[in-house]
């Protein structure tokens, strides 16, 4: 499908807020399930959240706790996550994934396509 491009990281102190983006070629938001998954030094990646060709959203609440939130511009054919109150937990290598259509899924072996990531790194 191509190449999907992470942006918005940087470094933060705690309670501050982001927004990363996740460039898709065109068409691949209106078709495919996105995701983002995290990955911090030393754990292994784990979801954070995705969202469905037709809206519908899922996260990981052990993760999120009601801060984040994922959504997507089917015309700029971007998805985003919207991070706020974050803490230093938060710290990692976040990812944008593409997947065929279907339900959100948690596993990463259900997505097909990855971008490189992005670092995000809270600090206390």
């Amino acid at each position: 499908q191509g190449q999907l491009v992470e942006s918005g990281g940087g470094l933060v102190q705690a309670g501050d807020s982001l927004r990363l983006s996740c460039s898709t070629p065109p068409r691949t938001v209106m078709w495919y399930t996105m995701a983002w998954f995290r990955q911090a030094p030393g754990k292994e990646r784990e979801f954070v959240a995705a969202i469905s060709r037709v809206g519908s959203a899922s996260y990981n609440d052990d993760v999120v706790k009601g801060r984040f939130t994922v959504s997507r511009d089917n015309r700029k054919s971007t998805v985003y996550l919207q991070m706020n109150s974050l803490r230093p937990e938060d710290t990692a290598v976040y990812y944008c994934a593409a997947a065929q259509p279907g339900a959100p899924s948690a596993v990463s072996s259900s997505y097909d396509h990855w971008g490189q990531g992005t670092q995000v790194t809270v600090s206390s």
